[in-house]
């Protein structure tokens, strides 16, 4: 945070500069307040950010001539700020505001057309529609197969993201037809041992959970894990979430003494990684409670349901 206020700092005084320097409404001040407002954003002020990016569109509008590449990039930040502060609807508008000015200004196929679809499935997706947000990403990904060489890096997030489509719809096939290829172009990409690949193991693990199909889930979790405890600090939260993981599997399959372990190896780091109260607590001492229940440990289940609220309420 020390950083992003340095550059804050720093950027301020060369509007300030500017100000004197140039005349009014002169297209350098849209970049210098849009620049303000990514900082801003980084920062997590967004109503700042909002102001700001703003201010540099109102510049464009005077300084530049309709439908210049420049609006789209300010449609799009304003579009992204909204969807940081859960404002879907007004984030599509501008999104498709963007999207307009691109298919103007850019040539067809052009890799920005890709980045605008995937923003707009994004926003979709978090609406909850589904079959809007899947449209979107796949046309992104058409965009990507002609723009970019084979198994470029950003396949692999498109076809991830067609997977969380898909899994969310309920499609598990589907998803994990995606996440695989999105694996398969990972591990060509990346080197060994990244945490992306802890990723999307995980999320492969996740559809086979879902399948049922237990013995498959719990080898991609505990490949997921092995990563993580290379690529890791000791302690990180997604190794608690790990193990949170590879509990629920082994309490699927039944084995509820291994299920246990894990959950209190879990529950062990987000004491050390997570502040007091925590929602991940909350998962923690209800997966603990729900395992004793099902060994037949009532009234050690009953401590753990107890200890939920108690540490929310101290």
């Amino acid at each position: 945070m020390g950083e992003y206020s340095k550059a804050l700092s720093s950027y301020e005084r060369s509007l300030e500069i500017r100000k004197i320097a140039l005349p009014p409404n002169h297209p350098d001040f849209a970049q210098s307040y849009n620049i303000i407002g990514v900082v801003y954003s980084h920062m997590g002020e967004y109503s700042k950010a909002l102001s700001s990016y703003e201010r540099s569109l109102e510049i464009r509008k005077i300084a530049l001539p309709p439908n210049h590449p420049d609006f789209a990039q300010s449609y799009n930040n304003i579009a992204m700020l909204y969807c940081h502060m859960g404002e879907y609807s007004k984030a599509l508008s501008s999104l498709e505001r963007s999207l307009e000015i691109f298919k103007i200004a850019l040539p067809p196929n052009h890799p920005g057309f890709a980045q605008s679809y995937n923003n707009i499935a994004s926003a979709y997706f978090h609406m909850g529609e589904y079959s809007k947000a899947l449209s979107s990403y796949e046309r992104s990904l058409e965009i990507l197969k002609i723009a970019l060489p084979p198994n470029h890096p950003d396949f692999a997030q498109s076809y991830n993201n067609i997977a969380m489509v898909y899994d969310n719809m309920g499609e598990c096939s589907k998803a994990l037809s995606s996440y695989e290829r999105s694996f398969e172009i990972l591990k060509i990409a990346l080197p060994p041992n990244h945490p992306n690949l802890a990723t999307s193991y995980n999320n492969i693990a996740s559809v086979y959970n879902k399948m049922g199909e237990y013995s498959k889930a719990l080898s991609s979790y505990e490949r997921s894990f092995k990563i993580r405890k290379i690529a890791l600090p000791p302690n990180h939260p997604a190794l608690a979430t790990s193990y949170n993981n590879i509990a629920m599997v082994y309490s699927h399959m039944g084995e509820y003494s291994k299920a246990l372990s894990s959950l209190e190896r879990s529950l062990e780091i987000r004491k050390i990684a997570l502040p007091p109260n925590h929602p991940d607590f909350a998962q923690s001492y209800n997966n603990i409670a729900m395992v004793y229940f099902h060994m037949g440990e009532y009234s050690k289940a009953l401590s753990s349901f107890d200890e939920e609220p108690h540490r929310f309420l101290s």
